[in-house]
């Protein structure tokens, strides 16, 4: 027998599994793209903008946050109504310097504060499944009634997987929700919608650090701040071994499925 083959080989220890983890996460993160997707690496405000006619455009944002995709449609040249039921998302959105003629209201997408074919666009830009079960098909009606005849339904989804994924997957797995709400989508005929196409990409998701994700995930769910804080030397080990180092903060690659869907009324 060879030992000398052996011996070369480095003692495992805590610190070489880390090290070996972390290769091999990077070695495959880019394995579940393949299979299904075309179109590479985007932001999601390119894929966004690249995939609706946007300017002129009558919008709403549903569910939409502190305002990021609502400011990027609007200097796209939409006119966006954001519509937001979290007071701390609805406050950050306020506070922002305004992109244009952008607008904020509180309330939900189960019942949306607007008029019968009001808007030509309706976007859910990962907030359908944020929605409750009860509630998903209810949503896209609500989406069917506010566009107009051919207007278009644009639904942005994370996948439950990649490395965002499983950083936050600790205190944040939605693999059931995400799963229910493109169950909800496969069936938009019953809400009056009709699917022109999917497709999938993978964005960067960026954090200035791990103080800025904390923030980030506490205002969005504050009802998970009690757990994260139970978890957090999980999640900052986690961010500390899946994040890649930039610059100007940490990423993590997130892969996205969008729906196009359009209002089948004559």
């Amino acid at each position: 027998m060879n030992t000398r083959l052996f011996s070369a080989l480095p003692v495992w220890s805590p610190k070489f599994e880390q090290c070996f983890l972390y290769a091999l996460h990077i070695t495959l993160r880019y394995d579940y793209i393949d299979p299904m997707n075309s179109l590479g690496r985007k932001s999601n405000g390119e894929m966004l903008i690249e995939t609706l006619d946007l300017d002129g455009s009558q919008v709403c944002d549903v569910g939409s946050g502190d305002g990021t995709i609502s400011r990027l449609m609007t200097k796209a040249g939409a006119h966006v109504i954001g519509v937001e039921c979290g007071a701390a998302q609805l406050a950050k959105a306020e506070q922002a310097p305004r992109a244009g003629d952008e607008t904020y209201i509180k309330g939900v997408g189960e019942d949306l504060p607007l008029e019968d074919a009001d808007r030509d666009i309706v976007v859910f830009f990962g907030s359908l499944h944020h929605i409750a079960d009860a509630g998903r098909e209810t949503a896209l009606r609500e989406a069917a009634r506010v566009t107009r005849p051919g207007g278009k339904v644009y639904i942005a989804e994370p996948l439950a997987e990649g490395v965002n994924f499983e950083m936050m997957q600790p205190v944040h797995d939605e693999t059931a929700v995400r799963a229910a709400a493109y169950e909800a989508i496969r069936n938009c005929a019953d809400a009056g919608l009709v699917e022109e196409k999917e497709f999938f990409y993978v964005n960067t998701a960026k954090h200035a650090n791990f103080d800025a994700f904390r923030e980030m995930m506490i205002r969005i769910n504050p009802y998970k701040s009690d757990e994260f804080a139970e978890k957090e030397s999980i999640l900052r080990a986690n961010f500390d071994l899946l994040g890649t180092k930039t610059e100007d903060g940490v990423t993590f690659d997130q892969p996205m499925r969008v729906n196009l869907l359009r209002n089948s009324s004559a």
